[in-house]
C-alpha cells in the first residue's frame, strides 16, 4: 500500500482503540502523521497510547453504547484537534452459540454496539465530516456476508453494519465517504470474549484456518493498513460504499 501522505495533520477518531484492530489502526494513523482521538472503555489502555504520543493523542474513556457517548467523543476531538476528518467505528463484541442456547437480548446487545453506536457516532460527527470532506470506515466482518451457523447473532449485527455502510455512502456522497473492511479471522483479544470453552475456541481456530485459502489467521496490522488507506483521500478519494474483505480469501 502506498504511503499515506494525505493523513498527515488530519483528525481521526478510533473506537475500540485499546486493543486489537483498533490499537493497530490508531498506531497506523499516528505513524502517518494524523492526530488521533482514541476511544474505549478501559482508560489505562488508552493512556498507554497517549503517553507514547501526548502531542497527537486525545483519550476518551467511555462505553460507546451510552446515549451521551457520541457527542462526548466528537466534542473531545473537536476541542483538541479542531474537527473530525476521519471516523473509524471499530468497537465491537461477538457472542457465539446456537439459537436455542442464546436469548434474543444478546442480539440486542450486539446490535447496540456493532450497529447503533456507529450510527450515533456518524450522526454526531457528520457536520465536521461534511465540512472537511471526511471519511468513515466501519470495521465489519466476513460474518456479515457469509452464512454463520452458531454465530447468527453476530452475523446479523455485522450484516446490518454492511447495509448501513452502503446506504449512507450513497446518501452522504459526495461530501463524506463511507466504506467498510471485512476482516476474516484475526488474532485479537476478541477470541477471549466469545463465550466458548477453551477446547471449542481451539477447534474454531483450526476450522477457520482450514476454510481460509491463505492458510493462517490474520494480524491486526494487516487490517489496519486497509483502514488507514480508506481514510486517506489521496489513496482512496474515489472509493465509497465499498465492503472490502481483508480475510485471506475466506469469502472467495
Amino acid at each position: 500500500m502506498a504511503d499515506l501522505d494525505s493523513l498527515a495533520g488530519r483528525s481521526v477518531v478510533v473506537t475500540g482503540a485499546g486493543t486489537g484492530i483498533g490499537l493497530a489502526v490508531a498506531r497506523c494513523a499516528l505513524g502517518a502523521g494524523a492526530f488521533v482521538t482514541v476511544v474505549g472503555r478501559r482508560e489505562h489502555l488508552l493512556h498507554e497510547i497517549a503517553d507514547d504520543r501526548p502531542d497527537a493523542v486525545e483519550a476518551v474513556a467511555v462505553d460507546v453504547t451510552a446515549p451521551e457517548a457520541a457527542d462526548r467523543v466528537v466534542a473531545a476531538a473537536v476541542a483538541r484537534f479542531g474537527g473530525v476528518d476521519g471516523l473509524v467505528n471499530n468497537a465491537a463484541a461477538a457472542y457465539y452459540g446456537r439459537l436455542a442456547d442464546h436469548d434474543p437480548s444478546e442480539l440486542e446487545a450486539l446490535l447496540a454496539l456493532n450497529t447503533v453506536a456507529p450510527v450515533r457516532l456518524i450522526r454526531a460527527a457528520l457536520p465536521h465530516l461534511r465540512a472537511r470532506h471526511g471519511s468513515v470506515v466501519n470495521v465489519s466482518s466476513v460474518a456479515g456476508v457469509l452464512a454463520m451457523p452458531g454465530r447468527s447473532y453476530y452475523g446479523a449485527a455485522k450484516a446490518a453494519l454492511n447495509s448501513l455502510t452502503r446506504s449512507l455512502a450513497k446518501e452522504l456522497a459526495p461530501d463524506v465517504r463511507i466504506n467498510a473492511v471485512l476482516p476474516g479471522p484475526v488474532d485479537t483479544p476478541l477470541w477471549d470474549t466469545l463465550g466458548l470453552t477453551e477446547e471449542d475456541t481451539r477447534q474454531l481456530r483450526v476450522d477457520l484456518i482450514a476454510a481460509t485459502p491463505m492458510g493462517r489467521i490474520g494480524t491486526a496490522e494487516e487490517v489496519a493498513r486497509w483502514v488507514c488507506g480508506l481514510l486517506d483521500p489521496g489513496f482512496a478519494g474515489w472509493v465509497t460504499g465499498a465492503l472490502i474483505p481483508v480475510d485471506g480469501g475466506r469469502t472467495a
